[in-house]
């Protein structure tokens, strides 16, 4: 049974910063190309950064310059450093496969952009 686990969010202000994690298990997590998802109020979902198997990333114009992806395949972890935030980052974040199987989504983690 795959599990990712979302970690890190939370309540921070325009220009601050937040790390997320997300744990895989169930998955042979070094083969699989890994994302990081967004869904805002009223949105739909929409990648904003992924990273291949060898660790090759690419974002939306949208967060480029201000997020890194990263990940660590001994700890089956993919790691999103959020810089710059502004409150349109406002949404709830989920990792997820590269392209995304729709059943591997966990509970994603809150993350607020508010002064």
């Amino acid at each position: 049974q795959v599990q990712l686990v979302e970690s890190g969010g939370g309540l921070v202000q325009p220009g601050g910063s937040l790390r997320l994690s997300c744990a895989a298990s169930g998955i042979i997590f070094r083969l699989n190309a890994m994302g990081w998802y967004r869904q805002a109020p009223g949105k739909q979902r929409e990648l904003v950064a992924g990273i291949t198997s060898r660790s090759i990333p690419n974002y939306a114009d949208s967060v480029k310059g201000r997020f890194t992806i990263s990940r660590d395949n001994a700890k089956d972890t993919v790691y999103l450093q959020m810089n710059s935030l502004k409150p349109e980052d406002t949404a709830v974040y989920y990792c997820n496969r590269v392209p995304p199987n729709s059943n591997y989504w966990g509970q994603g983690t809150q993350v607020t952009v508010s002064s």
